[in-house]
């Protein structure tokens, strides 16, 4: 496994993202032994970035990584996130990211994961009610007393980044980036890469769909992330399928599975970004972390970067509110 900097963060330059071993996808927080296994397994693979947050469960997933690093917490970069808990009574998927919150969350998340520090510590989804300078004050006085290493924020756009960025140095910008959401290219990568931030994409391999295995809106259970989501329902779901054939019939040219090739087209988008693909499988990340050995040809690139964007939204509308680009 090779590694990068996000910043002056170093990691494995594919993580994991655990929230689905708890939280958001059909089948989540079934199997807490397989889950451990595929932690496991990723450390011994090299992987050193982890990825959580209060709000999956909530907190079950970070309870569930407590368990699976007790005695390897020096292997990995731990990276957790708050504000989409409000500890003052309105509770889970409430934005607050005010300075008392955060006080609040973090304590809990340092005993939940059996630490005495969060590696990354990101702001969840911005808050409108808290003026970004506030928030990430708050974390660079977490900074100053070990509690936190560095700061990061999740979905935000080139305005908050810049703010907060100066007030506190912000090491990583988590967002959704993947062969079918691709966003970010035009407004947010730019600024990230002049004020010299990290990238972590999310949901690397399109909640799934990239790996050529969703086949069918069966497939999902009330309850789970993509269920009525406007990617995996009705004309779009169909018109996503061939876009999901495009990459497997590149992916067999390359001699490689669906999933390694997107991931390693991410990978080629430049070494400062670090995706985590997230699984509850050992299978899964065996596969996944094999596209750390993968190089795809120019043609083959061009071909993926060419490929027509994804059709439908990919979050609901009361989920869009809450994100900035």
């Amino acid at each position: 496994m090779r590694y990068i900097n996000l910043r002056d963060l170093e990691v494995s330059r594919i993580g994991l993202g655990a929230m689905g071993m708890s939280h958001g996808y059909t089948g989540s927080g079934t199997d807490d032994t397989e889950s451990i296994r595929t932690v496991h397994r990723a450390l011994e693979l090299g992987v050193t970035f982890i990825d959580t947050a209060e709000i999956y469960g909530p907190y079950a997933n970070e309870e569930l990584l407590g368990r699976a690093l007790k005695g390897r917490r020096d292997q990995v970069v731990l990276a957790t996130k708050f504000g989409l808990v409000s500890h003052a009574g309105d509770g889970a998927w409430n934005l607050d990211s005010s300075p008392a919150n955060i006080r609040t969350a973090v304590e809990g998340s340092l005993k939940r994961l059996g630490t005495d520090h969060i590696d990354l510590y990101y702001q969840h989804r911005v808050d409108p009610n808290t003026p970004i300078e506030e928030t990430a004050g708050a974390v660079a006085e977490l900074i100053t007393e070990g509690k936190v290493r560095a700061f990061g924020l999740s979905e935000a756009g080139p305005d908050t980044i810049r703010r907060a960025h100066a007030v506190q140095p912000v090491t990583a910008v988590q967002s959704e980036y993947s062969l079918w959401t691709r966003g970010i290219e035009d407004r947010v990568l730019p600024v990230l890469r002049e004020l010299g931030i990290g990238l972590v994409p999310f949901s690397p391999l399109g909640h799934g769909f990239l790996t050529g295995t969703v086949r069918s809106e069966g497939d999902f259970k009330p309850g789970d992330f993509r269920h009525g989501n406007p990617r995996f329902t009705g004309e779009n779901f169909q018109r996503n399928l061939a876009l999901a054939d495009e990459v497997q019939a590149i992916a067999a040219d390359a001699d490689a599975t669906p999933a390694q090739v997107a991931i390693a087209w991410l990978l080629a988008q430049g070494d400062d970004i670090a995706p985590i693909p997230g699984t509850k499988r050992v299978a899964r990340v065996e596969e996944n972390t094999a596209a750390d050995a993968l190089t795809l040809t120019s043609e083959q690139l061009s071909q993926l970067s060419s490929l027509p964007p994804a059709a439908g939204d990919t979050h609901t509308e009361a989920q869009a509110q809450m994100l900035e680009r």
